[in-house]
């Protein structure tokens, strides 16, 4: 009989194309880990949080960088991501760890596909694709939200002055990639 070993990859490995000045690409081991506070022990989560990656759980809708260039994303009162890049499948278990158990944490990065988006041109292409306000003024860095994007659920973050993080399920990346990619063509 013969031996096959199974290995997991992002649907979208080694996506990388420049239009311009902006960059879209695909991030190499990209890790999401959900982190919810347990209901009644939400106080020992937030320290937990704090000591794991010496940054506070920020409010809902944005993101802050933690150590080890984790990314804490609120979700919503009493759900966060963690996102950090991470090239062995143990992440779960590695946030976890950093936890001591004072959270529940499910490993989601199989469930995400993600885009980096970062260039000049970077706005543009999303106003025309994201029904949200992405102007500076109402979508700081750091801002996190919800969203739709050509019929696909979104969840976007600005992560610098023209950098954005898309994440969208990995079941339909092919379509998302296409969305995002066809916009940023129309505005070149």
């Amino acid at each position: 009989m013969a031996d096959f070993t199974l290995t997991s990859e992002p649907p979208l490995k080694g996506f990388d194309q420049g239009f311009g000045d902006t960059r879209l690409h695909a991030p190499a081991d990209l890790a999401i880990v959900s982190i919810a506070l347990p209901l009644g022990a939400e106080d020992a989560a937030l320290k937990a949080i704090k000591s794991a990656f010496d940054a506070d759980l920020p409010a809902p809708g944005q993101s802050v960088m933690g150590k080890d260039d984790t990314r804490l994303v609120r979700l919503g009162p009493d759900q966060a991501f963690a996102i950090f890049t991470r090239a062995t499948p143990d992440a779960e278990p590695h946030v976890q760890s950093l936890l001591n158990g004072a959270a529940y944490t499910t490993d989601q990065t199989d469930v995400w596909t993600g885009l980096v988006l970062d260039g000049p041109l970077a706005r543009t292409a999303l106003e025309r694709i994201c029904p949200i306000d992405l102007h500076p003024d109402a979508f700081a860095e750091g801002a996190a939200a919800r969203t739709v994007m050509e019929h696909l659920g979104v969840l976007i973050l600005r992560t610098g002055p023209d950098a954005y993080l898309l994440l969208s399920a990995s079941s339909s990346a092919g379509s998302f990639l296409h969305a995002v990619e066809t916009s940023l063509l129309n505005v070149t």
